[in-house]
């Protein structure tokens, strides 16, 4: 583990050196740090690249920290928000005589026949239910973005929770989702699965991955950028 100093900033972080002529950083969910290098690279270079990054760097760390609260830190009752799909909903919770979820009027209505007030039931159900909704829409999601390839083998398709990365690809068996992207808008979700598709042909993110991606999905940055930063 590696340490940068910035005013009363401190920062840890994991240093891949790699076969590569440019540096890269990365903010995971879990606000881990990680940071990409050339071979060569030495520490005055990586020092000056970590200042230049600063401002987006600790940009990254807020959104990170703000978006774990909005996720995990929930009571489950009425009139707290969440998130499906890019879009917020307040939550409201009524008693009823069986337990089932509804999006209505802007609302995200879980009728349960418990206590509106038990949030461990309704954490559970709900979670239940995001986790049957997100396999549905990243199974549409992956059926069209694999039509933009070419391919002759089709990974299967997982969903595995992660903390540090919204999607993987494991080579030459599946495509590997977080399960937290049903809080993101379909583009984000495309775009992480175009994202590991082009991972098929490039395993690294060099100069080819990225002319693929390019061709596969233009202007991801600024889709990539609304999924890191303004998931609200």
């Amino acid at each position: 583990m590696n340490k940068f100093v910035y005013g009363s900033f401190e920062y840890k972080y994991e240093l891949s050196r790699e076969k590569r002529n440019t540096l890269s950083l990365t903010v995971m969910p879990d606000m881990s740090i990680f940071l990409k290098c050339p071979q060569d690279a030495d520490t005055e270079r990586i020092e000056l690249f970590l200042k230049k990054k600063w401002f987006w760097l600790q940009k990254q760390l807020n959104f990170f920290k703000k978006f774990q609260k909005k996720i995990y830190a929930k009571e489950y009752i009425s009139g707290e928000s969440f998130l499906y799909l890019g879009r917020q909903y307040q939550l409201v919770v009524k008693k009823a005589k069986e337990d089932r979820v509804a999006l209505q009027n802007g609302k995200l209505v879980f009728f349960t026949t418990q206590s509106v007030s038990d949030g461990a039931h309704n954490r559970i159900y709900l979670n239940a239910w995001y986790n049957r909704r997100g396999r549905e829409v990243f199974k549409d999601r992956y059926e069209e973005v694999f039509k933009n390839f070419n391919y002759d083998h089709k990974p299967r398709l997982e969903v595995k929770k992660m903390q540090k990365r919204w999607g993987s690809y494991t080579r030459g068996r599946s495509i590997v989702l977080n399960p937290l992207l049903v809080h993101a808008a379909k583009d984000c979700i495309d775009y992480v699965i175009t994202h590991e598709l082009c991972h098929m042909k490039h395993k690294n993110h060099d100069k080819q991955f990225f002319k693929l991606l390019n061709s596969k999905y233009p202007k991801w940055e600024k889709v990539k950028e609304k999924l890191e930063l303004r998931l609200s």
